[in-house]
């Protein structure tokens, strides 16, 4: 399908043999670079173009919203260095939302969510907004389409100060929160010196490496279970965590191959170079062997909690928080994430390095 609609990998793909004849291992992989270089080349609905794409990004009042009404667009945060657009079909968009349903939440059914509202269960995602971002892109869409769950789900922006964004969360009460192990850190911090007080029955993370200190760290703060998830803007539910300490990729939907530095597959137990995804759902625009960037070991021994779907440990992005002392006053922090979406967002710079030269100096 991918080599008949897209011209970009009709064009990568000439000369090999047909698909029937070719194993995963055969196709070449595909940088985010490459894949950015004809953004429409990547596409299968040809009446989809870069100039409607863009227009369609810069209307922030339409994050949320499909293109055409059928696909949703997202953009990466660039922490790389290359930011990237992604597009997704109704039916992957639908396939992402069963996954989170059904495998991280562990719901028997719609039905029991539409409980669980009903007995006051509130969502929150603390997160980067201002942009089309997979996220809250997603949260927002949620909030259009099922008008009944509005008032419980809601996205908290993470580029505040630290102030409003206590007081937004104690005004709001979400029981269950969503965020970065960085930015969750600095929430504990805030938690523990009686300044916030939440009452999380869940508190979810994902976007960043979690360590097991830090999630201990977590649930002492916040007296309540943490759950981690590996997810991306090409692919929103990519694994999830079984309570043992994994994560599940969810390889029915998404497959992930553990790469070293020449593409060659790493054997389980080894820590790969980076990763290459293949997201078996998408048709709008196909990821087929997508060098992802990320290192995950494949574990070799089943996991103890039983499942039967491939047990992954991810070593992804692993950041400082910068803390600056204020006299009298809590410390303020920083979170580098937060630091690289504005620099991106607003000052349109890719790359940049962050330096703390004294307690009260950084330099960009």
């Amino acid at each position: 399908m991918a080599r008949a609609l897209s011209p970009l990998y009709r064009r990568r793909y000439r000369g090999l043999p047909p698909s029937l004849g070719l194993a995963l291992t055969d196709l070449p992989p595909l940088t985010k670079p490459e894949l950015m270089a004809d953004l429409e080349a990547s596409l299968t609905d040809r009446t989809l173009t870069r100039s409607r794409i863009d227009d369609f990004l810069a209307d922030l009042s339409g994050v949320g919203t499909l293109l055409d009404g059928r696909y949703a667009v997202w953009t990466s945060s660039g922490s790389t260095g290359a930011p990237a657009i992604f597009l997704h079909d109704r039916e992957a968009l639908a396939v992402y939302q069963a996954l989170e349903l059904f495998r991280f939440r562990e719901l028997a059914s719609p039905a029991l969510l539409a409980t669980r509202v009903l007995a006051g269960e509130r969502y929150a995602m603390v997160a980067a907004t201002g942009g089309h971002f997979s996220g809250v892109a997603t949260i927002e869409h949620l909030r259009r389409n099922a008008p009944w769950l509005a008032g419980s789900v809601r996205a908290i922006s993470l580029l505040q100060p630290i102030d409003g964004l206590v007081a937004e969360l104690a005004s709001f009460a979400p029981t269950l929160l969503a965020t970065y192990p960085t930015a969750a850190e600095v929430l504990a911090d805030e938690q523990d010196a009686g300044r916030l007080h939440l009452a999380l029955t869940e508190l979810w993370v994902g976007g960043e490496t979690l360590s097991p200190r830090v999630r201990a760290r977590l649930q002492r703060s916040f007296g309540c279970r943490v759950r981690n998830a590996y997810g991306a803007s090409e692919f929103m539910s990519i694994a999830w965590d079984c309570g043992h300490g994994n994560l599940h990729v969810n390889a029915d939907w998404v497959l992930l191959e553990p790469v070293d530095e020449h593409y060659a597959v790493v054997p389980p137990g080894t820590a790969s170079h980076s990763v290459l995804l293949t997201n078996l759902v998408n048709r709008v625009q196909p990821l087929i062997r997508y060098d992802l960037g990320d290192s995950i070991t494949v574990l070799p021994q089943p996991c103890a909690c039983g499942s039967a779907l491939p047990a992954i440990q991810v070593e992804g992005r692993c950041d400082d928080i910068l803390s600056f002392p204020r006299r009298g006053r809590p410390p303020v922090k920083v979170l580098p994430l937060v630091l690289a979406t504005v620099l991106e967002e607003q000052a349109h710079v890719r790359e940049s390095q962050a330096l703390q030269r004294g307690p009260q100096r950084l330099e960009v």
